[in-house]
């Protein structure tokens, strides 16, 4: 047989094995989500047997979320406070302080928090607060995954790492007569991968434990409208050292619950 003719047999062959593992691993594949979906579908009917309606199409997955470091980042801090002040003195220590003359100061703290008054004038909702705000967080470069007018006057912001949200990490944009007034919100920054880390939980496992803290009386509720996969912050540090965390935002018609997901404690809750 040929060199050529060899070659082109072993050629056909590899070909071969490559598409006999593509059609295995594409078997698999298509298995585990059937898997994952009857997992899904059997919790439900488990939180509806205890008199818990939720839809499996509002369990919102984010791959695979893993922790995460933070740390103070001071760049970040004087872009965003100059994106709305513009030339702004800045005050060194704990709490940088930048204060621009006729347009308002802004405050940051080590664990990420931040407070900006402006004065009236300065910054105005051209008759839409929420394109307004977006153009202004493009500014700042603050990351967010959704923004909701809360009122007529205020804008919140739930910031985002990755395009995954930070639940604990709001911004609000507070407007009068027009005007935007403050900012008051904690932006997370310095993010960084953190070794030996586990990756998130099924939303079935997080679900099963929400159960189990209803059936104990700690949470009422008759719904969940939806679950969310996202992080969680924590300081851990004097300088804004932390991490961010998995963890699950479950939305009832009883509240906002953020669930820590490696002990599935429920680590706050918001009301409406």
């Amino acid at each position: 047989m040929s060199v050529a003719r060899i070659k082109t047999v072993t050629i056909a062959i590899l070909l071969f094995i490559n598409v006999f593992f593509l059609a295995v691993i594409i078997r698999d594949t298509v298995a585990d989500a059937r898997g994952e979906r009857q997992a899904l579908a059997d919790v439900c009917t488990v939180l509806s047997n205890s008199g818990i309606s939720l839809d499996p199409e509002n369990i919102k997955t984010a791959g695979a979320i893993k922790m995460m470091r933070t740390a103070r980042s001071l760049d970040s801090e004087a872009t965003i406070a100059r994106a709305v002040l513009g030339d702004a003195e800045v005050t060194e220590g704990a709490i940088y302080r930048y204060v621009s003359e006729g347009r308002g100061t802004a405050e940051f703290s080590s664990a990420g928090n931040f407070e900006i008054q402006l004065s009236a004038g300065t910054f105005t909702d051209s008759g839409n607060a929420v394109k307004a705000v977006k153009k202004l967080l493009r500014s700042m470069k603050i990351e967010t995954s959704e923004i909701l007018e809360t009122d007529g006057d205020t804008v919140a912001a739930v910031c985002a790492y990755g395009g995954v949200s930070i639940f604990n990490c709001t911004i609000e944009f507070t407007f009068s007569g027009g005007s935007l007034v403050t900012i008051v919100g904690k932006n997370i920054t310095g993010v960084e991968a953190a070794d030996n880390t586990m990756s998130i939980s099924t939303p079935g496992t997080v679900l099963l434990g929400f159960l189990a803290s209803v059936l104990e009386g700690d949470v009422v509720c008759t719904s969940i409208e939806g679950i969310e996969a996202g992080y969680q912050h924590h300081i851990a540090g004097s300088f804004g050292e932390g991490v961010i965390s998995p963890a699950w935002l479950i939305n009832t018609d009883s509240g906002r619950y953020i669930v820590d997901d490696a002990s599935g404690e429920i680590l706050s809750r918001q009301t409406g």
